[in-house]
């Protein structure tokens, strides 16, 4: 049970009163409910035990499907409708004079600096200002056209390298609409994996940034021969003097007027493309060795987007959706294509102006979750941890009555969502300064890009009032996999196939998993479908080793995630068999596993295990919490600054016992349980390439980082 234990014994009073209170609103709200609720609706509950997906062949290893999809999987959103341009055109003409993209107004900008000297760029940032999907479509034809101008020609592979904005949505709609295939990279890549993408896709033409031109490109410009024109999105240009010979240097408003001019618009004749052409090659920065470009054709992004959008109810016009994740990563793109194909509207962000309390907005300005209030919402789980850490601080900062009423209220609710009843009281009383901080309005909140907590998705539940779709997808598949059903509040779960892909489980003997085993069937994961892409750019032999073809003419992938199926349906993930060492003794350990349990420890932030095989126990690198961290430092009366506090052996000891309390609580076994660690003064980033985009640890990384860290802990034995 996830309750939250109160600091201090409240009352036996104090908690009668708070429940006949609560007792007496719900009876006098749900005699009316009880007497309109039509016979044929369920509760949360009953809907929970619902099952959701089976095994077509009726044998524990699968393949499941979703039981409205057991005849045939979905591959479309509309019959024929079957390229991504003819998508967005049929939500031109659906929706014309409805809001496509906005993006705040910038008003000031000032240097702000901190106590330790450093200089903070913050923002003050005005209303939203949107573009109808009429104008993003003109936009989009006239950018499309400049580029055939400039000599960009169809199935010709075309780059694009920026931040999450509506230009990169432009962009992206005018290479769909004239048949360039576009290459993705992530904005974090480092110079020889950005060179190695851009060669290996032989580009001519790339669309970036002037803040990435300059801190990315640039520097390796020399190295990407082929490269002739630079587009840059952003309005003013600098002189192009700079830049080597044979590279021009254009504005996206430049190319999109030399695309609208008459002679332009009229004579280029667009070669429009066909289903099974490429639309993405999508760049994984991947948690192992160089960048691997992932093709992905129309077809496969329509099947992804058609099983998403089925789990999303009544989505349409009235939704507003937060765009801040990187649009290179295949949850933000498909999240986005699945709005943009039901008329939502789409307001442009970043994790550093996200909430008042994000990084760039001045103090006393609004973040833009304020000002746009969004209902629709993707995070990766790292952010709704920070969220988490952040409003449970808050809460132990209150006045004793604050916080007692929160907790009992927290507690009290967690009863009821387990029963299958809401409680509007809470809500109102209680949470709704909580929600207010995501606007106010979220209605769903779609989580992907690596497990959430169970602890993390039942307090987004609870204190946002709104359901989590926890899914599971890969670049692979197109980011589809399978998603929760929003009123399955079960944790730890990532829901039932979507209604495009069928989900099978191959025995794995060497890791102990088999589809005979009880009480569930476990197995690596295969995704089979529409929706699983058409391999690996010019990597034969990855691919033959990763995906493969049917009696039936099906692709399929073969994950290396290894999951559970359980009686609903739902499949769950309990290990990777990347993740899996085997110890000295024979014992295998799963680091995921165990990086996840500590995690929930309130002194991490972020955590590494690793195990030798050569050795018996595990060890672990920890980025600590700072607030947490110096608490315990002045409790353990250690003073000094940040880096020494890491570095003092008083504390490390100290929070090594909190993990190992931590993982006990969790019943971890005792060889599972790091027996020495390392506190990281720095905290792990993309920028220093320790970590993926979508935040997964990069474990070859981490392991020559703190190589020294390891003789260390495995020579001192």
């Amino acid at each position: 049970k996830d309750t939250i234990k109160l600091k201090q014994d409240v009352s036996p009073v104090v908690v009668v009163i708070f429940r006949l209170v609560v007792w007496l609103y719900s009876l006098i709200s749900y005699l009316p409910y009880l007497l309109l609720r039509s016979s044929d609706s369920q509760s949360f509950s009953e809907c929970s035990r619902r099952v959701k997906a089976r095994s077509v062949s009726g044998h524990p290893s699968g393949p499941y499907r979703d039981i409205r999809a057991l005849r045939v999987l979905a591959t479309c959103l509309q019959p024929g409708v079957n390229t991504l341009d003819r998508v967005f055109e049929s939500s031109v003409c659906r929706f014309p004079h409805f809001d496509c993209l906005g993006t705040r107004d910038l008003l000031s900008e000032e240097d702000e600096t901190s106590e330790d000297g450093r200089v903070f760029k913050k923002v003050i940032l005005g209303e939203y200002r949107w573009m109808s999907y009429d104008q993003v479509y003109k936009e989009v034809r006239a950018f499309g056209s400049g580029l055939v101008a400039l000599g960009q020609k169809p199935l010709k592979n075309i780059a694009i390298f920026c931040e999450t904005r509506a230009e990169w949505i432009i962009a992206a709609q005018a290479c769909f609409m004239y048949n360039f295939p576009l290459v993705t990279l992530y904005s974090t890549l480092g110079g020889p994996a950005i060179a190695h993408g851009l060669n290996e896709a032989e580009v001519s033409h790339i669309i970036t940034s002037k803040e990435l031109l300059e801190t990315k490109l640039k520097s390796i410009l020399l190295e990407v021969p082929r490269l002739q024109h630079i587009i840059i999105v952003d309005d003013k240009l600098k002189s192009g003097s700079e830049y080597p010979q044979g590279i021009s240097v254009h504005s996206m408003a430049a190319v999109t007027r030399l695309g609208a001019h008459p002679e332009n618009g009229t004579s280029v004749q667009r070669r429009p493309p066909c289903a099974a052409d490429v639309a993405v090659i999508m760049y994984t920065s991947g948690s192992t060795g160089v960048p691997k470009g992932v093709m992905i054709s129309h077809s496969n992004i329509i099947a992804g987007i058609t099983g998403m959008a089925e789990r999303i109810p009544s989505l349409g016009e009235d939704d507003t959706y937060i765009g801040y994740l990187p649009l290179a990563h295949v949850l933000e793109l498909s999240a986005e294509m699945v709005c943009l194909a039901h008329g939502c509207r789409i307001g442009y962000s970043s994790p550093q102006t996200l909430t008042n309390q994000s990084t760039k907005i001045k103090k006393g300005s609004k973040g833009d979750i304020s000002v746009l209030r969004p209902t629709l919402m993707a995070a990766v789980p790292e952010i709704m941890d920070r969220i988490y850490k952040n409003v449970m601080l808050k809460v132990e900062e209150m006045s004793v009555f604050q916080r007692t009423l929160f907790l009992l209220a927290y507690n009290y609710k967690m009863e009821q969502l387990a029963m299958g009843y809401s409680t509007p009281l809470c809500d109102k009383l209680v949470f709704q300064k909580v929600r207010a901080l995501l606007g106010g309005r979220l209605r769903v909140l779609l989580s992907g890009g690596a497990p959430l907590s169970a602890v993390t998705q039942r307090f987004m539940n609870i204190c946002f009032c709104c359901p989590v779709g926890q899914g599971y997808g890969l670049t692979e598949t197109c980011g589809a996999g399978t998603i929760s059903q929003l009123w399955d509040y079960s944790t730890g779960r990532v829901g039932a196939p979507l209604v495009c892909c069928e989900i099978q489980l191959k025995d794995w003997i060497e890791g102990g998993y088999r589809s005979t085993d009880r009480p569930c069937p476990r197995g690596e994961i295969l995704v089979g479908g529409p929706n699983v892409t058409m391999g690996y750019y010019k990597n034969k032999q990855k691919n033959s080793e990763d995906f493969f073809m049917d009696e039936k003419g099906q692709r399929w992938f073969c994950t290396g995630d290894i999951g559970e199926f359980h009686g609903d349906g739902c499949l769950k993930i309990i290990d990777r068999k990347k993740d899996l060492v085997k110890l000295q003794a024979g014992e295998y350990v799963s680091l995921g596993k165990v990086e996840a349990v500590l995690k929930n420890c309130p002194l991490v932030d972020n955590i590494c295990a690793y195990a030798n095989s050569d050795e018996s126990y595990v060890i672990g690198f920890v980025v600590p919490n700072q607030k947490q961290l110096l608490a315990l430092a002045e409790r353990k009366r250690v003073r000094g600054l940040w880096e020494e506090l890491c570095n003092n052996p008083v504390i490390e000891e100290e929070v090594l016992r909190v993990i190992t309390e931590t993982a006990l609580t969790a019943q971890l076994e005792r060889f599972e349980i790091p027996w020495k660690i390392r506190l990281s003064v720095e905290p792990w980033t993309p920028e220093n390439g320790l970590v993926t985009d979508a935040f997964k640890l990069k474990r070859k990384e981490l392991k020559s980082h703190y190589q020294n860290d390891i003789e260390r802990m495995y020579g001192a034995k």
